[in-house]
Order: structure tokens, then sequence, then C-alpha cells
């Protein structure tokens, strides 16, 4: 089965959260990330100061975070494909990533 390996080639910040990628086939998404930032390594990303550390890889074609938060280039390309099926995985991430609560006894 053959398909299509894309690239990032540029974003741009355009908003809280919120990126322009630019893709090596010419095409463009504007996503806003605030649903899906939830979870070990995307929790971090909601803090604004840190969700602006993004920056480009080249090596692997994608966007990346100091701290290791990236996304698959494919999904980034084809996000509305994907959206709906991350925020699910995010709300999920959310409920087990609270912390236990203690009941007195």
């Amino acid at each position: 089965m053959d398909h299509a390996i894309h690239r990032v080639e540029h974003f741009e910040i355009v908003g809280p959260y919120t990126l322009t990628l630019r893709f090596e086939d010419g095409t463009e998404q504007l996503i806003d990330f605030r649903p899906v930032l939830e979870g070990e390594v995307l929790s971090p990303l909601q803090d604004l100061d840190v969700f602006n550390a993004v920056e480009l890889d080249a090596t692997f074609g994608t966007i990346q975070w100091p701290n290791g938060a990236d996304f698959d280039p494919e999904t980034l390309h084809d996000w509305p494909k994907y959206r709906d099926e991350l925020i699910t995985m995010a709300r999920s991430w959310a409920r087990t990533s609270e912390p236990a609560r203690r009941t007195a006894g």
C-alpha cells in the first residue's frame, strides 16, 4: 500500500494554542491544539509559554516542544480526519491522570 509521507515545512503561531502549518505539498492546516493537551506528555503544553516554545524538527518533518512532545506529520497534515479521535483520547488521558482522592477512614 502506498501512502504519502508528509513533512511540515513551516509553522506560525496565530493564536493561543493555535498554529498554522504549511506542508511540503503546499497544503496548510490551522490547528487549535487546546482540546488535545492532556496526559503526561501533552499537558505541560497547557502552559502557554511552554506551548509557544514549539519548534520545527527538520529531521523528522514535524513540530516539537522542548519536553519531547510532538505529533506525527501525517496526523498534522490530515488533522480533520484525526481530530475527534485525538480529543477522545485526550479526555481519557485527563481522567487517568487526575490525582487519586483519599478518603478519611
